[in-house]
């Protein structure tokens, strides 16, 4: 048995919550034994597994679990009724602990409060953050039992009232730095916002919560602190700071850090780690990828070119995407038989649907200038050519060409 919980549900809040400084590699590997804990009937289980299925306001967006409410709801009514004192407070903040249900659960409200409060004063940072939102979202009322009654005046409800409140900042970052960036995201929203006219806003002292959870290895507080960066003009320690989120595990990023280094507009240009950071982004499912990834081989942008490579990345791009940006490399590939089979029909079908780009009318100025699949045409094909003036073999196969002096068109 752990310090807190069962092995099964320490192991996974180690892997769901507090190795998110360490990218949460293992997240699934967590959820998993929270399934399993929750099947053998563990309460505590329940309550935290359906924390992972309510969202990214309960979970890191890196672990990728899927949301069910309807789960959830049943996850935390088996937790109230299992006697988890976790589960009763989740389930009081969660709109689950319904008098109904509070009438199933063998222990009360207040015997659930002391148990999470010991743990949370024992050092579990999951318990420090509960603990924290009893304070933060004014449970507390329900947990003493108080109401306007019970004070002699508004003066000494007001002083109650404060106090409490106040009671969430030590909490929420004891549970920042033991592992729950959650808690450090309510204590931004606690010292900007403040509460009411119980606690006064403190936003000096929100400052720095994102740049101390980039420093602790949090990858959303990295992206976070990115922004903050990039806000206050520094571009370039945004993009090193989104970096090192991406690298941590935080969605959504590597494919603008890859135009970030294959521009070198805010930091220095990299072909080589723009590549790098195009591959993450294929992997993360970044279907735009699929054409950058064909442009860095069929340019060779900080690899050898590869055609034949870039072909494959082409092909999946059109098929995937849809859209016609990859049909005039892919028009050429057929052209020249780059990773293909040389298919002149191809080359001429996917050209002449993109014929306002340079690259497919250099590729119908060829098939018409040779009579590659077609009747031959050369003045079409020199019209087609004169249209690619930027691309290097359009302007050398158009000098093979020359009118007679009777105006007919020959290769010289």
């Amino acid at each position: 048995m752990g310090k807190f919980f069962s092995d099964e549900v320490e192991q996974a809040l180690q892997y769901i919550y507090y190795d998110n400084r360490l990218g949460g590699r293992r997240g699934q590997e967590g959820f998993d034994l929270l399934v399993k804990a929750s099947e053998a009937g563990d309460g505590d289980a329940d309550c935290v597994l359906a924390r992972c299925l309510s969202g990214v306001q309960y979970v890191w967006s890196g672990h990728h679990f899927p949301e069910d409410d309807q789960k959830v709801m049943k996850l935390l009514h088996r937790s109230i009724q299992r006697g988890s004192a976790l589960g009763v407070l989740v389930g009081k903040r969660s709109g689950a602990l319904t008098p109904v249900w509070q009438s199933k659960c063998p222990i009360t409200l207040q015997q659930a409060f002391k148990q999470v409060l010991d743990k949370a004063a024992g050092g579990d940072a999951f318990c420090q953050y509960t603990i924290g939102n009893v304070y933060f979202w004014w449970d507390f009322l329900s947990i003493d039992g108080k109401s306007r009654q019970d004070f002699a005046d508004e003066a000494a409800s007001h002083a109650y009232i404060a106090e409490n409140v106040a009671k969430c900042e030590d909490w929420f970052w004891r549970a920042f730095r033991g592992g729950m960036y959650l808690a450090g995201n309510n204590l931004c929203h606690y010292y900007q916002n403040g509460d009411g006219d119980y606690v006064a806003p403190q936003p000096e002292k929100a400052a720095g919560i994102y740049r101390e959870g980039a420093e602790l290895g949090y990858p959303v507080h990295q992206f976070f602190y990115a922004q903050q960066l990039e806000e206050a003009g520094d571009k370039a320690g945004g993009v090193q700071w989104r970096l090192k989120a991406a690298e941590g595990g935080q969605p959504g990023l590597w494919y603008n850090l890859a135009l970030a280094f294959e521009k070198g507009e805010v930091v220095e240009k990299d072909p080589a780690k723009a590549l790098y950071c195009y591959e993450h982004a294929l992997e993360e499912g970044e279907s735009l990828a699929y054409s950058a990834l064909g442009l860095v081989y069929f340019f060779g942008k900080g690899v050898p070119a590869d055609p034949a490579k870039a072909f494959g990345y082409f092909k999946q791009d059109l098929e995937v995407c849809k859209d016609t940006f990859s049909c005039p490399y892919l028009a050429q590939c057929y052209l020249e038989g780059w990773g293909t089979a040389p298919d002149y029909q191809q080359a001429y079908q996917l050209a002449w649907q993109t014929k306002d780009k340079e690259r497919s009318c250099y590729v119908l100025g060829r098939i018409y200038c040779e009579g590659l699949g077609m009747p031959q045409d050369i003045a079409m094909g020199v019209d087609f050519l004169n249209r690619a003036p930027n691309i290097a073999r359009a302007r050398e196969e158009r000098a093979h060409y020359k009118k007679s002096l009777l105006g007919r068109w020959k290769r010289v």
